[in-house]
């Protein structure tokens, strides 16, 4: 590590952990656990992250109760049980060198849906049929999504105070299982962002009407697992920085989040937008191009002074460092980007010119790939 080497792969300390590069594999649903239980996809899938040279790798959003479920795919973890077959899955990836994370949520109006490559809609009569038995889903007011969504229970005050200690409890049982960082899922209009956005939130209660009372249970959840994370772990809350829909929850709304996180404890705002849609964070108005989200984290990193992830088509190295190096963001998220290219972090360090030997790669593979190197740098010298 030298003065010259690129800030996307110097060590960045949160709290008492530190992160060996600037490179998250953010929480992506692969709808492929069994009753909240991980299984075996999980641990290739989330486990050549690690190997592939990310520095922290954030599990999918996982349910703190049942009905906190997207889909039956979901990943659980409101019981015990579930946090015991965690576990392998965060001692891996801190095996190999990464640092475990857990997004831990709750799926509100979004609840009882199918898996996405089946239609990603409520749950219809043949999925019925095929067994995913559906349920009713949570909201901060009895309001569907779109028409033909299930009308959501509203939560009523002994409902929240249950789901605080939900939070609470589940982040207690991450760091039990190895985890060492905690998200908090307040995006994509799931119910705490649902809480937050003017678009779901119609209550007329404390936890309603103006933007304290619709911030309320989200801030008092953080307190919460602020309270139950050891003060040596960070807290990250990934939020939806705007809705992008008319109407909707704007980037001043977000400035002023944010700084009522950071008052609370939490040490990074992973900075994303939208899910007030019918289907999810990629159906509004924005315009898509590369690094699209990247003004939110750098606009909340400098107006509120907490670290910020930027999120959103990065999908170039050198895009990445630039980001870095203007004080945009603290940590580059590298999502379809890692599932198109687990050795993303690998490629980068590469194109850098960082690691020309093969060093830093897990020696089962390095040894490989330097004697396959060796003799093309043999044979093009004749």
């Amino acid at each position: 590590m030298t003065d010259k080497t690129p800030l996307l792969f110097q060590p960045i300390q949160l709290r008492g952990i530190t992160l060996p590069n600037r490179i998250v594999v953010p929480p992506m649903c692969m709808y492929s656990a069994e009753e909240g239980f991980p299984t075996d996809f999980h641990m290739a899938h989330l486990g050549k992250f690690a190997i592939g040279g990310a520095g922290m790798v954030i599990l999918e959003v996982t349910a703190v109760t049942r009905d906190g479920r997207i889909t039956h795919g979901d990943l659980g973890i409101w019981d015990d049980e579930h946090a015991k077959k965690l576990a392998p899955l965060a001692a891996f990836l801190k095996s190999e060198g990464s640092v475990p994370a857990i997004q831990i949520g709750h799926s509100g109006r979004k609840g009882s849906m199918q898996r996405p490559w089946k239609g990603n809609g409520p749950l219809t009569p043949e999925d019925i049929a095929g067994g995913d038995t559906p349920w009713q889903p949570e909201a901060p007011s009895a309001v569907p999504l779109a028409d033909g969504w299930l009308t959501p229970r509203e939560l009523d005050l002994d409902d929240m105070k249950r789901l605080r200690g939900a939070f609470a409890d589940a982040t207690k049982r991450a760091v039990d299982a190895g985890f060492e960082s905690v998200e908090i899922h307040c995006a994509h209009g799931y119910l705490l962002q649902t809480f937050l956005s003017p678009l779901g939130n119609f209550r007329t209660d404390a936890y309603g009407g103006d933007l304290q009372g619709r911030m309320r249970l989200s801030l008092e959840i953080a307190e919460d697992v602020r309270e139950a994370l050891p003060d040596n772990l960070p807290l990250f809350v990934r939020i939806s920085a705007v809705d992008a829909i008319e109407g909707g929850w704007e980037m001043e709304d977000s400035l002023v989040f944010a700084k009522e996180l950071k008052d609370r404890g939490v040490d990074v705002i992973d900075c994303s937008s939208g899910g007030q849609t019918p289907k999810g964070a990629t159906n509004f108005k924005l315009n898509r191009s590369p690094g699209y989200q990247v003004p939110y984290a750098a606009e909340i990193r400098r107006d509120v002074g907490i670290m910020t992830q930027a999120v959103g088509l990065i999908t170039d190295p050198h895009h990445a460092e630039e980001i870095l190096q203007a004080g945009d963001a603290d940590l580059i998220a590298i999502g379809r980007e890692a599932l198109y290219n687990p050795f993303w972090p690998r490629h980068a360090a590469d194109a850098f010119r960082l690691d020309e030997d093969f060093e830093t790669w897990p020696p089962q593979y390095g040894w490989w790939l330097d004697k396959r190197a060796q003799g093309q740098r043999a044979q093009a010298r004749g």
